[in-house]
């Protein structure tokens, strides 16, 4: 476990200390970061499944990257582990880098497009990936990683042409294209010189994955935030008007202060048991309904969450009269 840089460079010399060094010097920083040495001859899984229980939110192969063509195999690994499954609260994302100058995203395809990972370009000589990840980790779940310092790299810009390969064609009336690939930038228009995330693309490419790492972090947030309230319920509260009501307000503790400091937009909590326990006739159905749950003892909820993320694409329309 690594909480200092310089720490990192001396217990752990080469691409793990370099890598947790990078990490941990962003701003804000993630605070903590845990080095796993690989063996001479890497077992990728092996090293990977030794981190299954630890609380971690992002992973890093250090030093390791994806080239066009195949994948590389410790990519490839790290993929397969942020998938999962987990024990609740230690969902985690993947993040890797791209070849120094490589701009073909096709290469994230099969079992590399997943929304648990995240890819970045760039045309830097350090590790673009270990960077990122504690950029990411610095911030709030919630928090759009779209034009965020990435502190101790140096990168070449890339070319219009470039940045159309990575990303896709974009025009004024529509939102960010993506190739699930970011990319390294320094903007003009912020003052100073820096690097910055180009996007906040996650790895994913099906209709119904999450296209934005605050999407993914935050589902996880939330989802962790539910389970460890309600924990205490099981095996207390009952299956009744009164325990149901009880169980939804537990939940909309949770889920109401989100919404005043506006992580979420909003929220609604259902519990269809309840809906019937709260009918003034009930039907047989109904009642045959009620019965089966009660003799499972098994009480479900549905929460819908209203998310409304950061805006990524300002179109600005100037007339003169």
């Amino acid at each position: 476990m690594f909480v200092d840089p310089d720490d990192a460079i001396a217990r752990a010399p080469g691409a793990l200390g370099t890598a947790v060094a990078l990490a941990l010097r962003q701003e804000p920083s993630p605070g903590t970061i845990y080095g796993v040495r690989l063996a001479s001859t890497p077992n990728y899984a092996e090293s990977l499944a030794t981190i299954a229980t630890l609380p971690v939110q992002l992973v890093v192969i250090a030093g390791a990257s994806l080239s066009s063509g195949t994948p590389a195999e410790s990519i490839v690994k790290l993929a397969d582990h942020v998938k999962g499954p987990f024990a609740d609260g230690l969902e985690r994302m993947g993040v890797a880098m791209l070849a120094k100058g490589d701009t073909d995203p096709a290469v994230i395809t099969g079992t590399l497009s997943t929304d648990r990972m995240v890819y970045v370009a760039h045309k830097s000589d350090e590790d673009v990936a270990a960077a990122v990840a504690g950029t990411i980790g610095g911030y709030e779940p919630h928090v759009s990683l779209l034009l965020k310092k990435v502190n101790g790299v140096d990168s070449d810009p890339f070319t219009a042409g470039e940045l159309v390969k990575l990303n896709g064609s974009e025009n004024n009336d529509a939102g960010p294209a993506g190739h699930n690939v970011n990319w390294l930038v320094n903007p003009a228009l912020i003052p100073g010189e820096g690097i910055y995330l180009g996007e906040g693309y996650t790895g994913a490419s099906g209709l119904t994955d999450k296209k934005y790492i605050d999407i993914v972090r935050t589902l996880d947030d939330i989802t962790y935030r539910l389970k460890a309230s309600l924990i205490a319920t099981i095996g207390d509260l009952r299956m009744t008007r009164t325990g149901l009501r009880a169980l939804t307000g537990e939940m909309e503790a949770v889920l109401e202060p989100l919404r005043r400091t506006e992580v979420i937009d909003d929220y609604e909590v259902v519990v269809p048991i309840l809906a019937l326990l709260d009918k003034p006739q009930p039907t047989q159905v109904d009642k045959d309904l009620i019965k089966a749950a009660r003799d499972a003892r098994l009480a479900e909820s549905l929460v819908r969450i209203t998310y409304a993320g950061a805006i990524h694409r300002l179109t600005i329309k100037l007339t003169f009269e």
